[in-house]
């Protein structure tokens, strides 16, 4: 007892107590008189033959928990809208390349189905574009802060007219047959009739699509134009040119982060934050040199 206690840096009687205590917690005498002194019991043979082990669990446990807080492993859940993969899915691998213990699922959400899947516990960070049916900025439940405000281009074949501009409104495509979602099932369609009414003119929609390599095609085959996000990726096999539009008003989405309100300094959200940051700049930058 006297030689554990030096090697604890402790009093015997406090080892003794310690063991007391531990005999209690099992139900199993750890000790028994020998002689003058004491010596362990077979069941506490028993159980040094676990210490180690127990050991090395209990520091695998710390090591794990503190991996945990530094953001370093866990699970991390990402929703956007089906553009927004293009963001989240270089964001993902970021993630799962630089910390091999954090389990990173992705999941394709339009932004009313994704401030569900937050309430429920099914996702953490969400990509969003706000629209009239969506929570106010100010809801309790959401902590909603801006990405990035993303232009919209004109869309057109490669032999266009409107190619040669070397100044363009939104205003200039304004007697054009026009591709856009059908009314109600993508808020596209809602923020190009925004954009055009601003611009001054209501468009005449010729044809609906909403996937964009169905509107890609129809561009491209020249049956209209449409309005396409900056960052959105459009098949390489068709003839199209984009066309930034550089007379004000210049026609824009936002991109929002939302996440459970309180949540955002949550090192596993921290780290997801920082990720999509760095696939944003890349992507602007990129746009911005082509």
């Amino acid at each position: 007892m006297t030689a554990a206690a030096a090697a604890l840096h402790l009093t015997p009687s406090a080892v003794s107590h310690q063991i007391r205590e531990l005999a209690r917690e099992l139900q199993t005498p750890l000790l028994e008189p020998h002689g003058r002194k004491v010596r362990l019991t077979p069941a506490a043979l028993v159980l040094v033959k676990h210490a180690d082990d127990l050991l090395a669990r209990w520091e695998e446990a710390r090591s794990a928990l503190e991996a945990f807080r530094a953001g370093a492993s866990g699970m991390l859940r990402l929703s956007g809208f089906p553009t927004a993969m293009a963001l989240i899915a270089p964001a993902a691998v970021l993630l799962q390349e630089r910390n091999p213990g954090l389990q990173v699922t992705v999941r394709e959400s339009e932004s009313e189905e994704g401030f569900k899947l937050l309430l429920a516990d099914e996702t953490d960070v969400l990509l969003l574009t706000p629209t009239d049916s969506g929570p106010a900025p100010d809801d309790p439940r959401f902590d909603q802060q801006p990405m990035m405000s993303e232009p919209l281009d004109l869309l057109v074949p490669a032999d266009h007219p409107l190619t040669k501009k070397k100044k363009l409104a939104l205003a200039d495509a304004g007697c054009e047959p026009w591709i856009l979602p059908v009314p109600g099932t993508c808020d596209h369609h809602d923020r190009a009739m925004v954009a055009c009414a601003v611009a001054g003119f209501t468009p005449h929609v010729a044809h609906h699509a909403t996937d964009w390599s169905a509107v890609a095609a129809l561009v491209a085959c020249g049956l209209g134009i449409s309005l396409v996000p900056r960052l959105t990726e459009l098949p390489a096999r068709y003839e199209l040119v984009r066309l930034p539009l550089t007379v004000e008003p210049v026609p824009t989405r936002q991109i929002m982060t939302c996440v459970r309100r309180g949540s955002r300094q949550s090192p596993q959200i921290q780290q997801a934050l920082r990720a999509l940051e760095e696939v944003v700049e890349d992507r602007v930058a990129l746009a911005a040199a082509s």
